[in-house]
C-alpha cells in the first residue's frame, strides 16, 4: 500500500513516513501543497494524509484540486485539523475529506489504523461526516515496536522543551513590545507557527496535556491573525498566561500524563447572551458547564456540589460578583478553586477588587470564544496538577 503525506513540518512528516514504512507502507512526503499535487499524479497513492495548514496552497485547495480529477474522486484523503477550528473542519468535509482527525491527540498508531480502515479491501471510502473532527480510532493493543517508537519520540520531544520554552518567551516579548502593526503581525505569525509545531509534536509524542493546551492556543493565535483588531490587553494576557503555564507542563513532561475527569464549571451571569457564549466556549474544551443567572442560586449550587472552576460576572442583581466570590472563599472546599471574572469593567479599581475578593483572573467583555477556552484550560489544568501533588 502507498501513502502520500502532505505536511509542511519536516520533523512531523519524517516521523509519519518512518512509522508508515515500519508498518509495510510505501511512503512519500511533500512539504507543500503544490508538490503534493504533483506526487498524487506520479506516485498514485492508495491514500493521502493531508495537513490543512500548508504554505503556498492550503490543504483545502489541495483537496479540491484532487477531487476535481475524476480518477481521484474516491481516493481516501485523511486530513489533520485543529480541534477548535470547527469552521475549517466543516470546510474540509465539504471539500471531500474521507476522515478528519484532531492532530493534537492522535498517536502515530491511531493515524495508521485510521488510514488502514479507509483502504481496507472491499470497503468504500465514504466520508464519515460529523459536526467536528472524527475521534481518533481506538488503537489495537500496542506491540513492542510501538512502545519503543513512542518512547523515543517522547524522549526527543522532552529534550527540546527547554530551548522551545525560551524561544516562545522571546517571541511573546517581541509581540508585546511591537510598536507597529507590521511588527506585531510578524511576531504573531512566528509565535503561531511555533505553537503549532509544539501542538503537532506533543500529540505525536503522547504528551497529551501539552498538546491539549497548545491546540487551543494555536486556535487563539490563528483567530488573532485573521482578526488583528482583537489583539488587545486581554487577549495578550491570555496568551502570556498560557505560555507561562506551558512552561509548567514542559517541566513535568518526563512523567506520564494523568487522565483527569471532565471538569465541572459554574457560570454565573445575568446576561443570557453572555451565559450562552461562555457555555459554548467551555463545551469546546470538553468541560461540563452549569449556567445560572442569579448569584443566590449560584451560592446554593456551590453548597451542594463541587465545581472545578467558576466564572463570575461582576454587575449582577441581589449580589455582585465580588461579593459572591468573597462568600465562596469562606467555604472550605472552595478555598483554592480558581475563579475568573468575566466583565466589561476593565478599569484598575475593578482589577483590584477582583483580586481582593479572592478572584484568580479576569477576562474582558466582549471576549473571543477561544480566548475563554484557553483561559479555562489553563486554570483547570493548573488546579488539577496542584491537587495531584497533595
Amino acid at each position: 500500500m502507498k501513502i502520500l503525506i502532505i505536511e509542511d513540518d519536516q520533523i512531523v512528516a519524517n516521523i509519519y513516513r518512518n512509522k508508515f514504512a515500519l508498518d509495510g507502507f510505501q511512503a512519500e512526503t511533500a512539504l507543500d501543497g503544490e508538490v503534493g499535487l504533483q506526487l498524487v499524479q506520479s506516485f498514485r497513492p492508495d491514500a493521502v494524509l493531508l495537513d490543512l495548514v500548508l504554505p503556498r496552497l492550503s490543504g483545502l485547495e489541495v483537496m479540491r484540486k484532487i477531487r476535481a480529477q475524476k480518477e481521484f474522486e474516491e481516493l481516501p484523503i485523511i486530513v489533520f485539523s485543529n480541534t477548535y477550528l470547527s469552521n475549517v473542519v466543516q470546510d474540509a468535509w465539504k471539500a471531500g475529506a474521507t476522515k478528519c482527525l484532531p492532530k493534537a491527540n492522535c498517536t502515530p498508531r491511531q493515524v495508521i489504523d485510521a488510514v488502514r480502515s479507509t483502504i481496507k479491501p472491499g470497503r468504500t471510502a465514504a466520508p464519515e461526516k460529523t459536526e467536528a473532527a472524527s475521534k481518533p480510532p481506538a488503537p489495537a493493543e500496542p506491540d513492542h515496536d510501538d512502545i519503543e517508537f513512542e518512547a523515543q519520540l517522547r524522549s526527543d520531544f522532552v529534550g527540546e522543551l527547554p530551548a522551545t520554552l525560551a524561544l516562545l518567551r522571546t517571541m511573546l516579548q517581541g509581540l508585546i513590545r511591537a510598536e507597529t502593526e507590521a511588527g506585531r503581525m510578524k511576531h504573531l505569525d512566528e509565535l503561531y507557527r511555533r505553537i503549532r509545531s509544539v501542538s503537532n509534536n506533543a500529540g505525536i509524542a503522547g504528551a497529551t496535556q501539552i498538546a491539549l493546551l497548545a491546540d487551543a492556543l494555536e486556535a487563539l493565535l490563528k483567530e488573532l491573525q485573521d482578526k488583528p483588531k482583537n489583539i488587545n490587553a486581554s487577549t495578550l494576557r491570555t496568551v502570556a498566561s498560557a505560555i507561562d503555564f506551558m512552561g509548567v507542563l514542559f517541566g513535568r513532561a518526563t512523567a506520564p500524563d494523568q487522565m483527569f475527569p471532565e471538569a465541572d464549571v459554574l457560570v454565573v451571569d445575568d446576561e443570557a447572551i453572555s451565559r450562552r457564549a461562555i457555555h459554548y466556549a467551555l463545551e469546546k474544551a470538553k468541560m461540563k458547564p452549569t449556567a445560572v443567572d442569579d448569584p443566590l442560586k449560584a451560592l446554593d449550587l456551590l453548597l451542594q456540589k463541587q465545581f472545578d472552576l467558576v466564572f463570575l460576572d461582576v454587575d449582577m442583581p441581589n449580589m455582585n460578583g465580588f461579593e459572591l466570590c468573597s462568600k465562596l472563599r469562606t467555604l472550605p472546599k472552595y478555598a483554592k478553586t480558581p475563579v475568573v471574572f468575566v466583565t466589561g469593567l476593565n478599569d484598575l479599581e475593578s482589577r483590584a477588587n477582583s483580586t481582593m475578593s479572592g478572584g484568580n483572573d479576569f477576562i474582558a467583555k466582549p471576549f473571543l470564544f477561544i480566548e475563554l477556552t484557553v483561559k479555562a484550560l489553563v486554570h483547570v489544568l493548573r488546579s488539577r496538577l496542584e491537587q495531584a501533588k497533595k
